[in-house]
């Protein structure tokens, strides 16, 4: 109760959500002491496979028993996933005790949410100044809260799409302007770039941090990977190659996260073993992003059939979603909620030979389309059908023995799901 009566406080502090600038964040910083200048880290920004991406690295960090630090977001079920030190998550106590010690220090100054929860990351983090700090980038990066270190051991630079388009102005909301925002303001240091959606997207990249005097690593040229038969595949970079077995994560688009980790790590002088990549990326954890469900109430009306949760909910994260769909020899139902910010006919034109459609309504989500226009937005679309909850959606589809449920579409309606199961 008292962690989330701060949390409310914090949610009042500044009038908007999101107010793109490093102004603030600097401001309590210094206050607090500059924790950001006595961390070591690495920071992922790029639109899809960020977590992914962090968590691959985590886990075989955590192999070489090096100890980090995590900071992602949004949470999916508890605030207390966005604060992991020494390899776990700050207990609520804990979390509120942290939370108030800087809201003291702040003294109600005006903060965006996001900008208050990193100077708390950063605030702890410094306590711990040999670990390993794994950051994910928010929104862009150019003036994302966490963009406020003057040195790190690595940038890592995900799959860049359209996303949150709604906070460029209209004449700037392009791949173009995203990419500058994203990577223009990166460190001199390690700049690791994973595989891109296309070449157009690469070479604009490459374009952006031409002038940035880090090492660079690309993917398809400094580093790669090669399926192989018998549940292997196979890394390569400058370092040598690496017979590795398949990770306990789903989809082929996953081995281009792990593989930019992998590519991450060895170039770093973190004195990484060949088993430590071996043994840690078949125990990533990854919440609602291709996290298969298999016990719970929700898990009850699915019965033996596979049950999928993925968050993706932009258009880049429909194509990778769609090429594991249709490498499944099944039938397909979806259950889709979405944000309402979202190119939601881009979104689903992705989707290919799916059985059936359900849109449903994203509880406790004001900023979320309803269900029902969401049907409306995919009238072109066969068998949509609109239901009011993720249960009754889950009851109205007729499944048989071999068939597949997924919920996708938004981060948010997976929390539900996780939530209610």
């Amino acid at each position: 109760m008292k962690l989330q009566k701060i949390v409310s406080r914090f949610l009042t502090l500044h009038k908007k959500e999101i107010d793109l600038s490093l102004d603030r964040i600097n401001q309590l910083c210094k206050k607090l002491g500059n924790p950001q200048d006595k961390v070591k880290a690495i920071s992922v920004v790029g639109t899809n496979g960020k977590n992914s991406t962090i968590q691959a690295c985590f886990s075989i960090l955590k192999e070489a028993n090096i100890k980090c630090n995590v900071y992602t977001s949004p949470h999916i079920q508890k605030i207390n996933e966005r604060f992991v030190f020494n390899n776990e998550q700050l207990k609520d106590d804990e979390l509120a005790d942290l939370f108030e010690e800087v809201e003291e220090i702040n003294n109600n100054q005006p903060i965006t949410f996001f900008e208050i929860l990193t100077a708390c990351y950063f605030f702890k983090a410094a306590q711990y100044p040999d670990n390993i700090n794994l950051l994910e980038s928010g929104l862009f990066h150019r003036f994302d809260a966490t963009n406020i270190l003057k040195k790190n051991l690595a940038s890592i630079v995900t799959s860049i799409s359209k996303d949150h388009l709604d906070w460029l102005p209209k004449n700037q909301q392009t791949i173009d302007k995203i990419i500058f925002e994203k990577t223009s303001a990166l460190l001199n240091s390690n700049i690791i770039v994973s595989n891109q959606s296309s070449k157009s997207t690469m070479e604009n990249i490459k374009k952006t941090i031409s002038q940035n005097q880090s090492n660079k690593y690309f993917f398809n040229e400094d580093f790669t990977y090669s399926m192989s038969e018998n549940d292997f595949f196979y890394y390569e970079d400058k370092h040598g190659g690496l017979k590795l077995p398949k990770p306990n994560v789903l989809g082929q688009f996953q081995l281009e996260n792990i593989s930019t980790a992998i590519a991450t790590l060895r170039n770093l002088d973190l004195d990484i073993k060949d088993d430590h990549i071996k043994n840690g990326i078949q125990k990533i954890s990854n919440i609602a992003r291709l996290q298969e469900i298999n016990s719970g109430k929700l898990k009850k009306l699915v019965k033996d059939n596979l049950f999928l949760i993925s968050g993706d909910h932009n258009e880049d994260g429909a194509r990778v979603l769609n090429e594991y769909l249709k490498s499944l020899d099944c039938k397909k139902h979806i259950i889709i909620g979405m944000m309402a910010n979202k190119d939601h006919e881009k979104y689903i034109s992705y989707f290919k030979n799916i059985s059936s459609i359900t849109t449903v309504d994203i509880p406790n989500q004001p900023n979320a389309i309803s269900g029902k226009k969401l049907k409306e937005k995919f009238k072109d679309v066969p068998n949509v059908r609109y239901q009011e909850s993720i249960e009754q959606a889950i009851k109205s589809i007729p499944l048989n023995n071999g068939d597949l449920l997924l919920i996708t579409g938004s981060l948010y309606l997976c929390s539900e799901v996780l939530n209610l199961n």
